[in-house]
């Protein structure tokens, strides 16, 4: 199998893609197939056994690195991107509560912007 596990500076992924060994691993531990994962994830099945034959090649340092992972999303995001965070969602919701529509043109169902 030729290499399909490459690593950019963000860990082990899947070439061409931007998804990485741990996405897969989310999956894995809930008992997901690799072909239900592959659909899920838009790549092939071969490219899901490729994280899996790696996963299982290094397995102390994908665990470890893991674990770390899971911690991070635990701790959540520091307290200045999360009032970020909250700013642009309260921002949406007020846009929502009032109807405000995108400032794109509205497509007349024929491809074309209404008007034209």
């Amino acid at each position: 199998m030729e290499t399909m596990i490459i690593n950019r500076g963000r860990g082990p992924e899947i070439a061409g893609t931007r998804i990485t060994v741990y996405d897969v691993m989310d999956y894995l531990k809930e008992g997901w197939h690799h072909t239900a994962i592959a659909t899920t994830l838009g790549i092939s099945s071969a490219q899901v056994l490729a994280a899996i034959q790696y996963i299982q090649g290094h397995q102390d340092e994908v665990q470890e690195n893991y674990k770390k992972i899971l911690e991070r999303c635990i701790q959540g995001n520091p307290p200045e991107i999360q009032a970020r965070l909250d700013e642009i969602h309260a921002k949406y919701q007020n846009l929502r509560a009032h109807g405000k529509k995108s400032s794109a043109p509205e497509n007349n169902g024929e491809g074309t912007p209404s008007g034209q």
